[in-house]
């Protein structure tokens, strides 16, 4: 049976009420100190915060990353400086020092907060209603990691808490999320909505009038009220509940008064960022009952922080109470080897089990990656799904679907929400040991960008599935045509873009996906059948450095031809059609990964004396220059396509043989 985090007996309403009156006049007197930053929400929010951290959640801040702690998502992260006085007052470690330094450069307390970067912080926030796709995320992980392992022991049971306030629940992220977790129910989700009819510009009523409860309650969620967001044993009553299952993720409407208890800027957009003024920041430590003068060391007496530190003993002792029972559970084992990742020699394993086409044979790529998925998916740590696609993007793995019925399933079915998926991605690899994946249409990428770059900014272990990759998917036309997104994807810092030539290089990939797992990945996979090149002795080392030579005539020291996907065949058979001149063909498959290669192993595949260059690929051009260079060619598709076939469209935008064989003369003709 899980452990409880429970109210301390040592509870004293005198020292509680001084603990919150600290956490509402920290974020103000901050604030105003710099002249910037975002005090209103925090301030308002304090009594939540303080029965979150100090009566309900189940953590340890001893222990950040313990396990089995409930995660705490600030979806509106914007009031950063909420979660940042509860980890110094419940001791995670940071100091009031820390706090007067938040949005400085090089702080532990950056403007948002940043996974990784300060301790207690579970997810990067700030782009709203991210926070609270992602917390769906991380609640369909830890339900799964319970039914997989654990039954109904309750010894992995956690609870997700999602704080979000207007302008997250506007976002189309979150509702798409959302009503995902009603459909699987998932009970171990607790979203508390700030619900202060404010936003930047104006009260939210404005663009924001619809009935938020009733638009849950149609999602499948329960919907718990608290009508005083100061009453604190109120709020402790209605978490509590929400805590306890009926089969449905909960709703909490928090009725909040932004800026509280200023009586300048209570209420008003004007709370939400910005100081509120030397004499009205005063008026406010004095309502608080403190010094109208006080400084930031003053507004927390050691008595106040002794109190607001026992948290800090409960957690401890919480962790060790658990351990115990660990150290008697059946189901311990499995679950400390699940817990220690997925074996590298397993997953080499399970992508060798996929048999290779011989050369010659039209395979297309997302044949072959959807035999890689299945593999892998017998090992549990990877699972995924896709939005509405999975027959086409070929990740339909063998078994049961996810359901609320079934968490243990071994495929989500996203449905049509292209941007909750990425965004829920990210929330199952930041829950750990995970390695998911999320399949649609390239083009379809555009809708998840957001996600896709906060995954970046983490720097999260997920797989991007894209597939019908360039202008080839043909009949469809131009609205499903990709031309752009492969090249906007290469610019998003920390993102490795892997377009991969044939069935073999989609194996060689996914060699370096488990044996060197970091960040995530966007997999470009081609609907098209193309030939198994042939034999490359070198293609997994050559893959892994994110470029090699696939092909050459005589020493390949008159022209390179630089190409990826599905280019790469039509590469070689434009070289072996230059009968006289000395050709290399370089497969690229990840332009990150090349340059990050040592500077000898670039040199050996595209020497600088190799001035004669030609790159081409199926969609926008703009990056390949840097590889061109000034004496090279750039073939690629500038415009939209159009429909017709895929070999029609190609032809139509100058992915053809006669255009690499007519660059590649051009290119001579200069060198």
């Amino acid at each position: 049976m899980a452990i409880e985090h429970r109210r301390s007996q040592e509870s004293d309403p005198r020292l509680e009420s001084r603990a919150i009156a600290a956490a509402t006049a920290i974020p103000a007197h901050v604030v105003e100190a710099k002249g910037h930053g975002h005090a209103g929400t925090a301030m308002a929010l304090a009594p939540l915060s303080h029965v979150l951290f100090s009566r309900v959640l189940r953590h340890n801040p001893a222990n950040p990353d313990w396990a089995v702690r409930d995660r705490f998502v600030l979806s509106a992260g914007h009031a950063s400086l909420l979660l940042y006085v509860q980890l110094f007052l419940t001791g995670y470690g940071l100091t009031l020092d820390d706090i007067a330094a938040s949005r400085k450069l090089g702080s532990l307390t950056p403007g948002h907060p940043e996974r990784g970067h300060t301790p207690g912080v579970d997810m990067s926030t700030g782009p709203l209603g991210q926070g609270v796709a992602s917390a769906v995320g991380m609640a369909l992980a830890a339900r799964r990691e319970a039914a997989l392992f654990a039954g109904d022991t309750g010894m992995l049971d956690q609870t997700i808490w999602v704080v979000a306030g207007d302008g997250c629940l506007q976002e189309g992220v979150s509702g798409e999320a959302s009503s995902l977790a009603g459909t699987l129910g998932l009970d171990n989700l607790v979203l508390i909505w700030d619900d202060n009819s404010i936003t930047i510009d104006s009260g939210s009523v404005e663009a924001f009038s619809e009935d938020v409860r009733a638009r849950y309650r149609a999602y499948g969620w329960r919907v718990l009220e608290i009508d005083d967001a100061t009453d604190t044993e109120l709020i402790e009553s209605v978490l509590r509940s929400a805590r306890e299952s009926d089969g449905r993720p909960t709703f909490v409407a928090l009725r909040s008064v932004i800026g509280a208890p200023s009586v300048r800027f209570s209420g008003t957009s004007a709370a939400h960022s910005g100081g509120f003024g030397a004499e009205e920041v005063a008026a406010v430590k004095v309502a608080l009952g403190f010094a109208a003068d006080a400084p930031l060391k003053d507004l927390v007496s050691d008595e106040v922080l002794a109190y607001t530190r026992l948290a800090l003993d409960r957690g401890v002792a919480l962790e060790r109470a658990w351990r115990e029972q660990l150290a008697r559970w059946d189901g311990a084992d499995a679950w400390l080897a699940f817990r220690a990742g997925a074996d590298a020699a397993a997953q080499l394993a399970a992508i060798d089990s996929v048999a290779l086409a011989a050369p010659g044979s039209p395979v297309a790529t997302r044949k072959t990656n959807g035999a890689v998925i299945t593999a892998l998916a017998d090992l549990r740590t990877w699972w995924g799904g896709s939005a509405d696609l999975a027959g086409s993007t070929n990740v339909a793995v063998p078994g049961s679907a996810v359901s609320a019925d079934n968490p243990g399933g071994e495929f989500v079915r996203f449905g049509i929400r292209e941007h909750a998926m990425a965004a829920i991605l990210t929330g199952i690899a930041l829950h750990g040991p995970w390695r998911p994946f999320g399949s649609t249409y390239l083009v379809f990428s555009d809708y998840m960008r957001p996600s896709i770059r906060l995954a970046a900014l983490m720097q999260v272990p997920v797989v991007y599935v894209f597939t019908h990759d360039s202008v080839a998917v043909g009949e469809d036309g131009p609205t499903h045509q990709p031309v752009e997104q492969v090249a906007s994807l290469r610019i998003v810092p920390g993102l490795d873009v892997v377009r991969p030539a044939d069935a073999a290089e989609v194996l060689a990939v996914w060699r370096r996906l488990v044996s060197r797992p970091a960040g995530p990945t966007a997999l470009i996979l081609g609907r098209q059948d193309v030939p198994v090149l042939g034999a490359r002795d070198n293609i997994d080392v050559g893959v892994a450095n994110g470029g090699y030579v696939a092909w050459q005539s005589g020493a390949g020291d008159e022209l390179a031809i630089i190409a990826t996907g599905s280019e790469v065949s039509l590469a070689i058979e434009a070289g072996s059609q230059l009968a006289d001149v000395a050709v290399r063909v370089i497969s690229m498959p990840s332009v990150e990964w090349f340059v990050e290669a040592s500077d000898e192993y670039r040199e050996s595949v595209l020497p600088s004396s190799l001035t004669a260059r030609v790159a081409v690929e199926a969609g926008r051009s703009d990056g390949w220059w840097r590889f061109a260079g000034t004496r090279g060619e750039v073939i690629g598709v500038e415009a939209f396509g159009e429909s017709g076939s895929g070999p029609e469209i190609l032809a139509l935008r100058g992915i053809t043989v006669d255009a690499v064989l007519a660059a590649a003369r051009s290119t001579l003709a200069r060198t």
